[in-house]
Formats: structure tokens, sequence, C-alpha cells
């Protein structure tokens, strides 16, 4: 598995919805202002996590995107899988008896594979969060940051 770009745009673009007060709905151009990305393949991306049900959009004067549930609630597995990321490092082959070797290899990378993914699922957008800030913290920076 590698994050792409769309992955990684992704999760930073939850994150600063994360962290607006009451989870308000934020402008594309604000995110994209505050990430330092660029707001029309970020608006693209929030289309698709509104797709999948991790945003919400709002009309009017005071709209934009809010997260559609609360950050504990959304794991990174869902965002990555909602943005086409795939979670699947191997290529679906099949290997022949006689390649027992190879075999138990494929096994123990999907084992692994298992894993990680499972993993990826238990991360939340709240843990990110919180690593995030622990780890300015003890840079000794202010804990207002950019993700």
């Amino acid at each position: 598995m590698k994050l792409t770009t769309r992955g990684h745009y992704s999760v930073k673009a939850l994150l600063d919805l994360s962290l607006q007060p009451k989870q308000q709905p934020t402008s594309v151009k604000a995110i994209a202002h505050r990430q330092n990305l660029p707001a029309p393949y970020l608006e693209k991306l929030l289309i698709e996590l509104r797709r999948a049900g991790l945003v919400e959009s709002v009309r009017g004067a005071q709209g934009g995107y809010q997260l559609a549930r609360s950050p504990a609630q959304i794991s990174l597995g869902q965002i990555l899988e909602a943005v086409g990321e795939t979670l699947d490092p191997l290529p679906k082959h099949t290997l022949e008896a006689e390649q027992s070797e190879d075999w138990v290899t494929l096994t123990l990378w999907h084992r692994l594979h298992q894993k990680v993914k499972e993993s990826l699922y238990k991360i939340t957008l709240e843990d990110l969060y919180y690593d995030a800030r622990s780890w300015k913290a003890a840079q000794g920076e202010s804990t207002n940051f950019i993700v």
C-alpha cells in the first residue's frame, strides 16, 4: 500500500475540518489556503468524501464542508477507501502447488497486509489529531498547526 497525493490531501482536509470549532462548515478555499492545497483538486476529493458519507456540504454564505460525524468515528481506512486508494499491496494471482516456497511468502504477505488493513480502520481522525498535537508539543511548538 502506498499513500498517494489523493490520500494525503484527503486526510489533511478532514483533519482541518476536525479542527473547526463546533464542527462548523468551512469553505474549500479556506481549507486549501490553510493546508496549501490546490482548491480545484481539493473540491473533487471533498465531493468523493461526501459521496462516502464522511463529510456534508452546507449551502449558503456561511456554507462549505463539515464532518458528517465525529472525528472518533472516521477511520483512516474509510478516508483512503473513499478516494479510491487501493489497500491491496499484492496483485491478485494464484500459485501452482509445486511453488510451495512462493506460496509461503505470498501467504505471509497476505497475512501482514490484513493486519495493516485492520490497523487503518482502527486509526481515527481523532487519533491523528492528538498524535499531531503531541508531536508539535514535543517539538516545543504551538499546538495551532497546519496538518
